[in-house]
């Protein structure tokens, strides 16, 4: 019995003596299954990402360098016209008839942009006789031009009847347009100049909006496909160039 006992006890040391043996193997396997699996992780990273590589290889390639002093192209914007060169060219511009001869055009009546049209200022005029009280209390430019008094209202000379009954003597009456902070005979003498250049009026230079005048700026207006009124209003003033 006691052999027995012993003989197990020779053979379970054994055994563990063998099994101490053997564990210190499995560390190295398992250490070379790890790399085995990384470096076939790694491959299969490469393969993957190659047709990426080759793409971004292919695409630089077609895009063209800039080198050897080759220069980008510069596209030069097209400006768009201004107001005045898309809707209002200058009568000097647009009319070219010989002397004496009127050169008609088939256009649309023009609009200048922030200006009033004469219809509008006509139904600004103030045609009733106030006094020199009033009118101070309603607008607050008044001047003395000539034989009468004129106020001004949305860019133009309204007469200002009333304001003193010893300056009344008014060649017409209702609105004038103005640029530049001219009187209205000074606007006048640089209407009558324009036309006379252009050879509508003949008559002199006086500043006055004299029967011949009209007659001057409503040919000008016909011609020019403005409203037809025979006055000088922000239209015409603009076809003629003066602003």
């Amino acid at each position: 019995m006691a052999k027995r006992h012993f003989m197990s006890l020779v053979v379970s040391k054994r055994g563990a003596h063998v099994e101490s043996q053997k564990r210190p193997n499995k560390k190295p396997r398992n250490a070379v299954k790890e790399s085995v699996k990384y470096v076939a992780l790694v491959f299969l990273c490469a393969i993957a990402a190659a047709p990426m590589t080759r793409a971004q290889d292919s695409s630089a390639g077609n895009t063209p360098s800039l080198s050897g002093g080759a220069k980008p192209a510069h596209v030069a914007r097209k400006q768009a016209a201004s107001p005045r060169q898309a809707q209002l060219p200058t009568a000097a511009s647009s009319k070219q008839a010989p002397a004496g001869q009127r050169a008609p055009t088939n256009s649309a009546p023009r609009q200048l942009a922030n200006v009033i049209s004469y219809s509008e200022a006509l139904g600004r005029c103030v045609h009733a006789r106030h006094t020199r009280f009033w009118w101070r209390n309603h607008f607050t430019t008044i001047v003395l031009v000539g034989g009468g008094y004129y106020y001004w209202d949305a860019g133009y000379w309204f007469p200002a009847w009333g304001y003193d009954p010893n300056y009344e003597a008014y060649d017409y009456d209702g609105p004038i347009f103005t640029c530049g902070n001219l009187l209205p005979d000074q606007v006048i003498v640089n209407v009558q100049r324009a036309l006379q250049q252009l050879g509508y009026f003949a008559g002199p230079i006086s500043g006055s909006l004299s029967p011949a005048t009209r007659r001057a700026i409503s040919a000008f207006q016909q011609d020019e496909g403005l409203e037809i009124n025979g006055i000088v209003d922000g239209p015409t003033v603009y076809a003629l160039g003066l602003i």
